[in-house]
């Protein structure tokens, strides 16, 4: 059963935002394997954090979560890529994500183009 949270926009579980951050990230790529015998598995690469020395390696996400997501509509599959035991897909959110904060503080604080009139440019007819 899809949860009611998923389907009206409200707020989702810590894992189910997890997800879609992870899957919202376009420099994080995020693919879902299903095997011959219908077994999923989400997953995407974590890069090495050097200061960490944490990562370089695949990471599963939750499979519960990533199929309540895609069966609510929330995130997509791509066009499969077959082979004789498994077909993988690529992962994408359903939604444009919003732009980052930093961005929209900017577009803000910029001023509003002037009209014609005010900038001196008045044509005589």
């Amino acid at each position: 059963m899809i949860s009611p949270n998923l389907r009206s926009g409200a707020p989702l579980s810590p894992a189910a935002a997890d997800v879609l951050r992870i899957v919202n990230d376009s420099g994080t790529p995020v693919f879902v394997t299903v095997h011959a015998d219908g077994r999923r598995r989400y997953s995407y690469w974590q890069p090495l954090d050097a200061r960490t020395g944490r990562g370089g390696c695949y990471t599963a996400l939750p499979t519960a979560e990533c199929d309540q997501l895609h069966s609510a509509g929330r995130i997509a599959l791509g066009e499969p890529l077959t082979d004789p035991t498994r077909t993988i897909y690529r992962v994408r959110p359903t939604r444009t994500p919003a732009p980052p904060a930093r961005a929209a503080r900017a577009a803000a604080a910029r001023p509003a183009a002037r009209p014609r009139a005010e900038r001196g440019r008045l044509w005589a007819a």
